[in-house]
């Protein structure tokens, strides 16, 4: 039998390559014109009107990034009346990739679009059937997108050392009779073929699927294979019909194309990409009446919206009827390792409401099948925003352990739950194939307890989504002995069912880290710094400009700040904000930031001067969420520094710096040999260690070098530790500090370190100018401190992640994120290591000869890997660090704020008391603002953020008229009440980490 089976395979492949080419058995050669586009891509009118140059099959076009508009011109032949036409269209394709190559948007004369041209999807439907003497026109504009090879440098992925040498020859232009018969028999002899290697537990139906097909395939004349066609097909017809066992593995198959919003591409070229593909699956609805399918993203939707308004007509009206369905209720699919609280809030804030108000559907799933890894904080922010569901895929991803579960509950660090599935399909570019659904079956992990699992069916990033073959498979699998059972089903009614018939699912407590693209937290530092400058000048804007509306008649800048917020979330997407896309993108990357940091710094400054009077008076803003020497939180005050610093000379070269906290040392190296924290007697340094010290790692990992580092990079390392100038900068009563400069390979290093009056931190700012290929540089802080824990700040509070490598799960964890901090500490003591722009960052724990143990924390500053660009990171860099002995998780919490939003200056003419004061440093107010819907409402978020039971007084700073407890989207939520009234404010009583949003009218 086994014999029998291999024999059959053999002859199976040979005969369909034979019996492909008779799908189109006729063919009659259309006329083509061109005209390439100068510069970026024209209005649609332009390319339509603009003159044409004949050209044939087998011409050379399209430079690096360019615009052709093609015209095809035919006439269907009179004999071929009754039959159905369509053209072939071939730009150049390679069909062995789906995407990442050139694609066409197919137009009529009068400008309605058509459908996508991808490289399996290169036919246009013309008649059917065809009367005879059609007269065919169509325009195609095509995007000469060049393919960029992986895993080398490559000049084309800019704009400017693209070159502009031609990258396609157009392929076949032909008018073509397309046989259905034949095309079905392709269908059925490929799903069986799969079929019959997936089923060793039953030889006998295996057998009668060999024969099947033999049976078939000896039914057709090679010479003339569509007069065979239909007898092949009934040798078929048997097998095909046999049902599947009653327990049946269940798929809910939806239509997808996962498009990255940028990634070998720049921004302007995923608006034409979504252009493509939702013109393609608009199409395909239409001729398919169970498909179903399904688009993330609302950028995406806005990009058609407002650059592709006639496929945005079809789309909207396929949405109406239920068949188009907006998933996930995000901006974008978001990193969501290292947006920020409130970012990550506002990316289902602005995402739910434009579904909302476009299409009136309340998305309830998070939808994110490629991010990498899932912050131990999303759950909290996902039920706040009135979704239960989540789906991803790229866990499968993970390289050291196995996740255990594909259906399961989601505990995030507050305690909320959220009902969680990873297709087993491995995948969420499913192409409907016997062995990919079989596989889904056989993986799945919850055998047993449940039945059902997703597939996401389509190409994705320009290969143009479902296509008709993948819902024919599906059509063969709905009800097939020896498959899962398949069926077209909206996300929503997956998950409804899939929870429905699993009561009591697994639980998998903390973050979903990603064992595999752990470099995404440092690479493309710029990009980073962009978004972190740019999510706290937001929070800013906000609370300046509310307080200004609330107490002057300066207008809320409502429209700008909530495009100013959409830019931001949508360069969080997932390979964008972690740095793994061409070099255009991060280019173009740094000068949006740029824009937006100007125009939000003077939407601030407005407003302070609306709040505060003229300028270079004695009080200082304070946008953090603590009050800071004598400043308010939230408000405007006097800054009232109280201790004394000094810096003198160090026995043995260096220097100390000192106030009444803290005293350091820095040896004739310019690194930190003493921390010492005065006010409880302890050394911060374990003895005869180092802190400050740049570490210099070789970079080569295994694959993917913008999103991977490997484990063995630590295998070498430099100590930087030559210098090249050591001197004494300032010494004041307020602030004390030294300057290093070093060099190494082709970059040098300057670091400032700094001790103020008003902290015990020891600050850090490193100005690196970086020319290096393929390293890693890190900053290590060796603490002495006996930990088996430390915690790490995420979204709304933070997670506790082990010292040691006692499991592989562990092991595995060699390089996390953080947001603003870091805190390590045993029973009464501990230090923070703050941040305002670094995320990844790795921790050892080791024993000393003496006993004790050494846990040293390194930032991870710089990487320069060659792709996808090769000069990544290269230029001028500016970091800073604090670490603060002595610190409880609070303070951490406080100084990471303050490294972040540190006190304005210079100062005003009139003290601004704060809109809303909180009694309890514990619980922390993220946002304030104006309500989103125009009302004059006010809007607070806080969270419970040392991990604790929290209670604390929120005193607002003007009159209200009712107050609301309220979701992301700031609806009045009608469960539990953490708020009650109290003498002119409102108590708050938080479990840990607890997040809620209050609405005052007034």
């Amino acid at each position: 039998m086994h014999d029998d089976r291999r024999l059959i395979e053999g002859r199976l492949g040979r005969m369909l390559d034979r019996i492909k080419p008779a799908v189109y058995p006729e063919s009659t050669p259309m006329r083509v014109s061109i005209w390439e586009a100068p510069g970026e891509p024209v209005p649609i009118a332009e390319g339509l009107a603009a003159p044409r140059t004949p050209t044939a099959p087998g011409a050379r076009w399209g430079a690096p990034w360019g615009t052709s508009w093609l015209t095809v011109e035919g006439t269907v032949p009179a004999e071929w009346a009754g039959r159905t036409v369509e053209a072939i269209i071939d730009l150049g394709f390679d069909a062995n990739q789906t995407g990442f190559q050139c694609e066409g948007l197919v137009y009529r004369p009068d400008g309605s679009p058509v459908k996508g041209l991808h490289p399996r999807n290169q036919w246009v439907r013309v008649a059917a059937p065809a009367r005879g003497g059609e007269q065919v026109l169509l325009h195609v504009e095509a995007a000469s997108n060049p393919i960029i090879p992986f895993f080398g440098p490559t000049g084309l992925g800019e704009l400017e050392t693209a070159g502009t040498d031609p990258q396609y020859r157009l392929g076949r232009m032909d008018l073509v009779v397309f046989d259905e018969e034949v095309w079905q028999l392709v269908q059925d002899l490929e799903v069986l073929g799969e079929l019959m290697h997936e089923m060793p537990e039953d030889p006998a139906r295996r057998y009668d699927i060999v024969r099947a097909i033999e049976r078939a395939l000896d039914a057709i004349d090679l010479q003339n294979v569509n007069a065979g066609a239909s007898a092949a097909r009934a040798c078929l017809a048997g097998v095909l019909a046999q049902p599947a066992i009653a327990s049946a593995h269940l798929i809910s198959a939806i239509g997808h194309a996962h498009i990255d919003t940028a990634w070998l591409w720049p921004l302007r070229e995923t608006v034409r990409k979504v252009a493509r593909t939702t013109a393609n699956m608009t199409a395909l609805l239409d001729a398919e009446p169970d498909f179903i399918y399904t688009m993330s993203q609302a950028a995406q939707y806005d990009f058609l919206k407002q650059h592709r308004p006639e496929v945005y007509a079809r789309v909207k009206a396929a949405v109406a009827e239920g068949r188009f369905v907006p998933a996930g209720g995000m901006w974008v699919e978001s990193d969501t390792n290292m947006p920020g609280s409130e970012a990550m809030a506002r990316q289902f804030v602005h995402g739910k409401r434009f579904f909302l108000e476009e299409f009136g559907i309340e998305n309830e799933e998070a939808w994110l099948p490629d991010t990498f890894g899932f912050a131990a904080g999303l759950p909290q922010i996902i039920k706040a925003a009135g979704s239960k569901w989540l789906l991803t895929q790229k866990i499968s991803w993970s390289q050291t352990n196995t996740f255990p579960h594909h259906t399961f509950l989601w505990e995030g660090i507050d305690g909320t739950r959220i009902f969680t599935h990873f297709p087993p399909v491995d995948t969420y570019n499913c192409s409907m194939q016997a062995r990919e659904i079989a596989h889904a079956a056989k993986n799945f992990k919850e055998k047993g307890r449940a039945t059902r699992s997703l597939a996401p069916t389509g190409w994705g990033d320009g290969g143009g989504g479902t296509t008709r073959e993948m819902i024919a498979r599906a059509a063969r699998m709905r009800d097939l002995e020896g498959s899962p059972k398949v069926a077209w089903e909206r996300p929503a009614d997956f998950f409804a069912k899939a929870q429905a018939e699993y009561a009591n699912p697994a639980v998998w407590v903390g973050e979903l880290y990603l064992e595999l693209h752990r470099a995404t937290l440092t690479s493309q530092a710029k990009t980073k710094q962009g978004n972190r400058r740019s999510e706290h000048l937001l929070r800013e804007a906000e609370l300046w400009a509310a307080t200004a509306a609330v107490r002057t008649d300066y207008e809320y800048p409502a429209a700008e700040l909530d495009r100013l917020w959409k830019t931001v979330l949508l360069h969080q997407f997932h390979d964008i904000l972690p740095g793994s896309s061409i070099a255009w993108v991060h280019r173009e990357a740094e000068r949006t930031y740029t824009r937006v940091a100007a125009e939000l710094s003077a939407i601030i400054e407005r407003a302070q001067w609306a709040l505060g009077g003229e300028r270079s008076g004695p009080y200082v803003f304070n946008p953090a969420p603590h009050a800071w020497n004598g400043i308010p939180a939230g408000g405007a005050g006097p800054s009232a520094p109280s201790r004394d610093c000094t810096v003198t000379e160090r026995s043995g070269g260096g220097f100390v710096l000192a106030n009444d906290r803290t005293r350091v040392e820095v040896d004739a190296r310019g690194l930190v040999v003493s921390l010492y924290d005065r006010e409880q007697q302890r050394e911060t340094l374990p003895p005869g260690a180092a802190a400050n010290l740049l570490q210099l790692h070789q970079d080569y990992p295994n694959s993917w070098d913008a999103w991977d580092v490997d484990q063995f990079y630590r295998n070498t390392v430099t100590d930087l530790t030559d210098v090249d100038f050591l001197a004494a900068e300032t010494d004041s009563p307020t602030e004390a500090a030294i300057r290093v400069g070093r060099s190494f390979g082709s970059s040098t290093v300057e670091q400032l370190l700094t001790l103020r009056a008003d902290t015990g931190a020891l600050e850090i700012t490193t100005m690196v100018d970086w020319y290096e290929t393929e390293k890693f540089l890190k900053l290590a802080f060796p603490l002495d401190i006996h930990a088996d824990r430390y915690a790490s700040e995420t979204q709304f509070g933070h997670l506790y992640r082990p010292t040691h490598t006692n499991t592989s799960w562990e092991y595995a964890k060699f390089e996390a994120c953080n947001h603003r901090f870091i805190h390590v500490a045993e029973p009464g003591w501990g230090a923070a290591l703050v941040n305002d722009a670094t995320y990844g960052h790795d921790l050892t724990r080791t024993v000393r000869p003496d006993g004790g143990t050494t846990i040293t924390v390194r930032a991870s500053l710089l990487r320069a890997p060659r792709f996808p660009d090769p000069h990544t990171d290269h230029g001028a860099h500016h970091f800073r660090h604090a670490l603060l002995p002595g610190a409880s998780i609070t303070d951490a919490v406080r100084a990471g704020y303050r490294i972040n939003l540190p006190p304005v200056t210079p100062g005003v003419a009139e003290p601004v008391a704060p809109l809303f004061s909180v009694d309890n440093d514990d619980v922390v107010t993220s946002a304030v603002k104006l309500a989103d819907d125009g009302s004059g409402d006010v809007v607070v978020r806080l969270y419970e953020a040392a991990g604790g039971r929290a209670t604390a007084v929120l005193t607002p700073g003007f009159t209200f008229t009712g107050d609301r407890c309220c979701d992301l989207l700031e609806r009045p939520l009608l469960e539990e009440m953490v708020a009650e009234s109290t003498d002119g404010g409102i108590l708050l009583r938080l479990r840990p980490f607890q997040l809620v949003t209050l609405r005052f009218s007034r």
